[in-house]
């Protein structure tokens, strides 16, 4: 007979260690919990368009385009609510270029969001440019877009007999093309490509992250499960151990992540590859330095907090249901910078951007898509320094004393207390 009296009592045994325990419990009713709160927050993010004081000049080609451009934007909402100040002006296409240079000041010092030009040649084919600090802004680009169409094919009709011509025009959209204003005299076009890479960058820290980290975490549960960390620590202390294991980890996934930019290298320093005009890529090997650079402290900072879970929970079901505050603080910085991939100046990444651990996410995705201050790049360097210290040390000390602990696996208020032990 398959099932006897010591199967049942095996499966007796079984269902009271896991399926009434509290760990059990509290995570069956925790992930709905958990995922709603994820989805809520991703939510949040990628609807948020912090696009409040937006100032636009309008520069149209001639006068009646812009007494009904000035007409039709007063008629919108978001500039009734005062989110917008929209000013037009009639300037001809001839001039348009001694007019961006009077007012590259403003746009550089954020007096003005951008320029938008729709010029005469808009009435023929609905091209519009948009200058500014931050020309993939598609937060803009959409508000604005169907209230220049409308005013387009109000004045294009005007007073004609409808041809086939006419109807293909009546049914193009706006189309508007962005142009990145720097502090260099030449202004250029700016396709997505700079925001794909920014993408390109983000998953590839996320995914790294999570990957390594819990290859750091069940790494070191073996271990301490084998006892084999015994045998190591009777030879070097704890905090050697860890470092060792950190610094080995980190040198090994640097080369990893170069390969995987090693097509980025080529596409920015060779021709070998043929892509469209507008996905080129604006960037040069100084971004992908401090790519690598942020990704190696990144490992730092996390892997660190990994095998610190490793060391403190005694199994793997422990360990999943202590990691989660490590995976939260990856988590979040992702959604963050991905609902910046429409308006990377959002107030929530600017900020994001020079915070401990959200701007290790966050400030590559920024410095693709547009020029960043210098302070703000400065603070954010110091910022990651000083946060990657202090968490490698106190997950040192975590790991040092749970390394060797057996027995049940501790609460955190009681983590929480041994940062108090003196080293």
């Amino acid at each position: 007979m398959m099932i006897n009296y010591r199967t049942i009592a095996i499966i007796k045994r079984e269902l009271k260690a896991k399926l009434f325990s509290k760990s059990f419990i509290s995570m069956t009713l925790f992930i709905p919990i958990f995922m709603i709160g994820i989805l809520g927050i991703q939510t949040y993010l990628m609807k948020y368009e912090s696009d409040s004081n937006t100032v636009l000049f309008v520069a149209a080609g001639n006068y009646t385009l812009k007494e009904r451009l000035q007409s039709e934007f007063a008629d919108q909402d978001y500039v009734k609510s005062k989110d917008y100040t929209i000013v037009c002006l009639s300037v001809a296409d001839s001039k348009f270029d001694g007019f961006l240079t009077e007012r590259k000041k403003e746009l550089l010092e954020g007096k003005i969001s951008a320029i938008v030009q729709v010029p005469d040649s808009a009435l023929i084919k609905k091209d519009i440019g948009y200058y500014s600090t931050n020309p993939n802004n598609n937060t803009v680009h959409l508000k604005i877009r169907d209230a220049i169409n409308k005013v387009l094919v109000e004045t294009y009709f005007e007073g004609k007999n409808l041809s086939e011509d006419d109807l293909q025009y009546a049914k193009a959209r706006v189309s508007i093309t962005g142009y990145k204003v720097t502090k260099d005299e030449k202004v250029e076009e700016e396709g997505p490509g700079n925001t794909i890479l920014a993408f390109v960058f983000t998953f590839l820290i996320y995914f790294a992250l999570l990957m390594i980290g819990t290859m750091m975490m069940r790494s070191v549960q073996e271990e301490k499960n084998t006892r084999v960390v015994e045998v190591l620590l009777s030879s070097v202390s704890s905090f050697e151990l860890i470092s060792g294991k950190i610094i080995g980890l980190v040198i090994t996934s640097l080369v990893q992540m170069a390969i995987w930019l090693t097509p980025v290298m080529l596409l920015i320093s060779t021709s070998w590859f043929v892509i469209p005009p507008e996905l080129i890529l604006k960037i040069d090997f100084t971004l992908i330095l401090f790519f690598l650079y942020n990704y190696g402290i990144s490992l730092v900072t996390f892997l660190g907090l990994f095998a610190m879970v490793g060391a403190v929970f005694a199994n793997d079901q422990d360990a999943q249901n202590g990691v989660w505050p490590v995976t939260m603080t990856i988590m979040i910085p992702f959604f963050i910078a991905l609902s910046m991939m429409s308006n990377p100046e959002n107030n929530i990444a600017r900020i994001s951007s020079m915070l401990p651990i959200a701007s290790l996410m966050v400030m590559p995705a920024r410095l693709t898509m547009i020029e960043v201050p210098l302070w703000q790049f400065i603070l954010s360097l110091f910022v990651n320094l000083i946060s990657a210290y202090v968490i490698f040390r106190v997950a040192a000390k975590l790991y040092r004393i749970g390394i060797l602990r057996t027995g049940k696996s501790p609460k955190w208020s009681e983590i929480v207390k041994w940062l108090k032990y003196k080293d």
